[in-house]
């Protein structure tokens, strides 16, 4: 009798998160990754799990919904988290990691599985075995092609944007300051880096990102082979362009990712009128992002538009901001809570391809797939998580929304069923409360279901 594999398209998040689990489970995996052979335009590595945006994956404290999510996949016993523990830099409450240890972590990890065969190839069709398809926000035009004539519907596109990331040593630590916003840091120092504006710095920098050249989204990134909605250009609200967000009103970076609450310039020794953060993006400390200033601007123009913010006159840049295309599903009409495809029995959906959005996210909804899958190829029922869990939340919303208001969803407690009882007023009461209903009932759903899976 031929062996059986399950199969599972794309090294990214999800993919390699999803590959572990099954393997774990005693499952043959074939994970295909299409890079060195096919690049993305965003990748820079060959590497598995690599980080394309932020080097952060969020908050950690147990009192916020991605820390409650990371808390739920170290219970469910992730490998990625336990990578991202591993290789984490300062970040004050979030988990950021040096992003070339943490890919290359995995990819060790991955390569060194027994039951793990790394497929160095782009696939274009949907393989009839049973197939976790984690193929990501840059999905390959064949393969979406297949994903739309299978689904029989459209796909969902919006674009998405990346931060510039700059040398620590250009910073002009004169001007600039390290610290967490309201000291919330386990260094003395701050986890921070912070480039104070005062009122008239801010006009001037705003002025200048409004009136700046942009690079002109190339035709073949608006309208794709098959099953895409081509029209007007669609952001999702959680990683908007710093030039659109701008355009909504001239204070909105003021209130957004330049909010200056919880820092003190130590020039003033009063809070600055804005502040652009930088967070340290590799372990050697050599390298800093710009802390939700996702851009579309031309590289000349960032370089000159990024040098009017205090401490970034002479900034040098290891990479510019940039944009590209993210593609989802429309998994409300074809996909179950278990990530399993409701017309297709053995085949699976991981990733930022469902519509759950952050790093987070798309490990979780990895794991769940990985471990999914394998029960479906050893006869056991699948597993719907709980709804008052972060993930089962998650994967609930995705399966669940009205499509007209189906756009990625991240982490958060508006998607968890409300808490019985009196109802809790302070915001950090519910949050305390609803993470520690969340951690019980994981707790004892993964314990009852994992002594049941097969052996």
């Amino acid at each position: 009798m031929a062996k059986k594999y399950l199969h599972i398209i794309g090294g990214g998040l999800a993919g390699s998160e999803a590959a572990w689990q099954a393997a774990e489970q005693g499952v043959s995996v074939r994970l295909y990754e299409m890079r060195p052979h096919r690049h993305t335009g965003a990748h820079v590595t060959d590497d598995c799990a690599e980080l394309v945006c932020s080097n952060s994956l969020g908050s950690d404290l147990a009192d916020r919904a991605s820390g409650v999510l990371k808390a739920e996949m170290r219970l469910m016993g992730s490998l990625l988290m336990r990578c991202a523990d591993a290789c984490a830099v300062p970040a004050g409450g979030a988990l950021a990691v040096d992003r070339l240890a943490f890919s290359g972590e995995v990819t060790r990890q991955i390569e060194a599985h027994p039951r793990i065969d790394i497929i160095r190839e782009e696939v274009t069709t949907i393989p009839d075995e049973p197939t976790i398809i984690a193929s990501g926000p840059l999905t390959s035009d064949d393969l979406a092609s297949a994903l739309a004539t299978f689904s029989g519907d459209e796909h969902l596109y919006f674009f998405d944007a990346i931060s510039p990331i700059v040398t620590a040593e250009s910073i002009n630590m004169d001007i600039a300051f390290r610290a967490s916003r309201y000291d919330r840091s386990e260094q003395p120092d701050g986890d921070y880096i912070n480039c104070p504006l005062n009122r008239e710095e801010y006009e001037n920098f705003i002025h200048a990102l409004l009136t700046a050249e942009r690079i002109p989204l190339h035709t073949f990134e608006m309208i794709m082979e098959q099953g895409v909605k081509a029209g007007a250009h669609e952001f999702f609200e959680g990683c908007l362009p710093i030039e659109i967000l701008a355009g909504r009103g001239r204070e909105a970076l003021a209130f957004g990712p330049m909010r200056p609450v919880g820092l003190t310039d130590p020039r003033t020794g009063r809070r600055p009128y804005a502040a652009l953060q930088l967070r340290q993006d590799n372990l050697a400390a050599s390298l800093y992002n710009l802390v939700g200033f996702q851009t579309n601007l031309r590289f000349p123009e960032q370089k000159r538009v990024f040098s009017l913010i205090p401490g970034l006159e002479e900034a040098e840049y290891e990479r510019f901001g940039q944009m590209h295309r993210n593609t989802f599903i429309a998994s409300p009409k074809l996909l179950n809570p278990t990530l399993e495809f409701r017309q297709r029995a053995g085949l699976f959906c991981a990733g930022q391809l469902t519509g759950v959005e952050g790093y987070a996210g798309n490990i979780a909804t990895g794991l769940l797939a990985g471990w999914n899958a394998a029960r479906a190829m050893q006869g056991a029922p699948l597993l719907s998580l709980p709804r008052v869990t972060m993930l089962g939340a998650l994967c609930h919303y995705v399966t669940h929304v009205d499509m007209k208001d189906f756009q990625p969803m991240k982490a958060n407690f508006g998607i968890l069923p409300p808490l019985e009882g009196k109802p809790v007023r302070g915001k950090r009461e519910r949050a305390a409360l609803y993470a520690q209903r969340a951690m019980q009932e994981l707790e004892h759903f993964w314990e009852a279901e994992h002594h049941a899976q097969p052996t």
